[in-house]
């Protein structure tokens, strides 16, 4: 007999950080989506250069951990793979839905929101299926998912949208740069700017900085 595979659902805790308060003196809110190998705290380094009274930083964690390099001291987190991938895209959705709450995003008055490598394909997928209202969506190193459409984001008309990459990028090699691009128009044809720089897969905070 061949195996049987079932399901169940049951309920999980997770953990999101945060970097500085948010006050009467914030004026911009950031949802920051880390990429494979990171976990939230250790990805918050890259923003510590923002104002901190005029920006308070979410950066939720993905719940998939596992240890690093085979070597048992430093771990990392995975959203997804591509095993059951929409079924972990909806757990991932589940979990953003309590972080939404905890941290009442909804009044946020300019909300920023960002991925990063793998970060890319859950940012825009949250954004999407939940609609989210932001005044930056920045895709920095990552692939966006094929599933998307231009109709996802037709109500994201007056957001701004920067594509960031490096030009030596070892996982964006010109056949993929280009296929990105073409996706990315399609689904932002009004309002995309495409920002390279000079480097390899890696955050840049100062042209992150640079788009506040």
């Amino acid at each position: 007999m061949n195996p049987t595979e079932k399901q169940v659902s049951y309920k999980i805790t997770n953990t999101y950080a945060t970097l500085n308060e948010r006050t009467s003196k914030t004026k911009n809110v950031w949802v920051v989506f880390h990429g494979i190998g990171y976990l939230s705290t250790y990805f918050l380094k890259y923003f510590k250069g923002l104002n901190p009274e005029e920006n308070y930083i979410v950066a939720p964690q993905a719940a998939s951990k596992y240890y690093l390099n085979g070597k048992y001291t430093h771990v990392g987190a995975s959203w997804f793979t591509k095993e059951k991938t929409q079924q972990e895209v909806e757990n991932a959705l589940n979990y953003l839905d309590e972080v939404v709450k905890a941290e009442d995003l909804d009044t946020a008055t300019n909300l920023i929101v960002l991925g990063y490598s793998q970060g890319v394909s859950v940012v825009t997928r949250w954004i999407s299926r939940r609609k989210i209202q932001c005044s930056q969506l920045i895709l920095c190193s990552g692939g966006l998912p094929k599933e998307l459409e231009s109709q996802d984001f037709q109500y994201m008309e007056e957001t701004k949208v920067s594509m960031i990459y490096g030009k030596n990028d070892p996982y964006m090699d010109d056949e993929r740069l280009k296929n990105e691009k073409i996706h990315a128009t399609k689904l932002f044809p009004n309002n995309l700017s495409v920002i390279p720089f000079e480097g390899v897969h890696e955050m840049k905070p100062s042209i992150i900085e640079s788009l506040v």
